[in-house]
């Protein structure tokens, strides 16, 4: 017979290899689903792993869609290593994208070197108001922060549709909804000329950095985790739960807003609808697959970034559907959630006493 018990202390094994487990059964899950489809799975997770990474043009798209992933991830593994649920990263993205891309068509006909860290700025202070009101929900009324930011999520994405339908529409735009072409000044420099990569890959970078140094060698960071560990160790050792609140989720919004903002001022150079595929839902992924270590985070924005450009690269090899890279980090996130389970237990096999077996037997007799 088997049972699930729970070890008398977690499994730092299973803790780190828990990630690597899951993505041999994604990819071994994935063979499977290839060939349950009539593609050949060897075809297949070559062109979704491989191919989209085998040139430099192909290296820069990876770095391209690191960079919002590593950035939303940053500032949510803040809010997570103190037990703050924040699902509201996509909102905070959305609203940076939508403050950036105002001022930028503000600033349409300004030219200088400051054009650009306004823009970003404003990105990155809409993406904080908009975590702001969650963290003021939460510590004023204490309103659950994973159904408000959830919630925020929706509002901010009618909010930017409404917005990009109405005021920035561009007028000489053919009836699409879009916002004007950015100047010049308000787009951030490519670091690989002939390349769409840009600087957005050094924000996310420096804050994966920062986000070590908080935790590794600052107060506030040894605060958050004692908050997140024991909630009543840190409310007896005078740690203020409702200012590290309202940091981790000025931290997060921030970092998405900017996210957002770099995404705008960046590759696309304009304000549209599909800003976002779902950079700050896959983000939460990261935090998790990362182990929430700024290292992880790094790793594990790489490898959801080539689940996006993997998934296009299906789309025109294979003619697979786009739902393909929503499946693999479905799949990805599921077993992640079950490996992760194999930390706190452990499975056992027992083996029936010889008292039960003659009890059995016993009540089968008296029968």
């Amino acid at each position: 017979m088997l049972l699930l018990e729970r070890r008398p202390v977690d499994s730092s094994l299973m803790r780190w290899t828990s990630p690597l487990l899951a993505l041999v059964l994604t990819v071994t899950t994935g063979f499977v689903l290839f060939l349950s489809m009539g593609k050949d799975p060897m075809d297949g997770l070559k062109f979704f792993f491989i191919t989209p990474i085998s040139d430099l043009m192909g290296l820069a798209e990876l770095g391209l869609k690191m960079a919002p992933l590593l950035l939303c991830a940053a500032g949510l593994t803040v809010c997570y290593r103190a037990k703050l649920w924040n699902i509201g990263a996509e909102g905070h993205f959305l609203m940076g994208a939508l403050g950036a891309s105002i001022m930028a068509v503000w600033l349409v006909d300004a030219d200088g070197f400051w054009v650009l860290p306004v823009v970003l700025l404003a990105g990155t202070l809409a993406g904080m108001l908009w975590a702001a009101v969650a963290s003021g929900l939460k510590t004023h009324l204490h309103c659950n922060e994973i159904l408000t930011t959830i919630m925020l999520n929706y509002i901010a994405l009618n909010l930017l549709l409404y917005v990009v339908h109405g005021p920035l529409k561009d007028p000489y735009g053919f009836g699409f909804p879009q916002s004007v072409m950015f100047a010049d000044s308000a787009l951030l420099p490519a670091l690989i000329p002939g390349t769409r990569l840009h600087l957005g890959l050094a924000f996310g970078l420096l804050a994966a950095v920062l986000v070590w140094v908080l935790f590794a060698r600052s107060f506030i960071g040894f605060q958050l985790n004692v908050v997140g560990q024991d909630h009543r160790a840190a409310a007896f050792a005078g740690f203020g739960a409702r200012r590290l609140t309202w940091f981790a989720f000025l931290v997060g919004g921030a970092t998405a807003g900017l996210a957002g903002a770099s995404e705008v001022t960046g590759p696309i150079g304009q304000l549209v609808p599909q800003v976002s595929p779902g950079y700050g839902y896959t983000a939460i992924i990261v935090v998790f697959l990362g182990r929430m270590h700024a290292l992880g985070i790094v790793v594990a924005s790489a490898l959801l970034a080539l689940t996006f450009i993997g998934g296009e690269m299906l789309q025109i090899a294979m003619n697979m559907p786009k739902a393909v890279t929503g499946l693999f980090q479905g799949l990805l996130l599921f077993y992640l959630l079950i490996c992760d389970a194999f930390i706190h237990y452990r499975i056992r096999l027992k083996w029936p006493s010889r008292q039960t077996t003659i009890a059995a037997k016993t009540v089968t007799g008296d029968a």
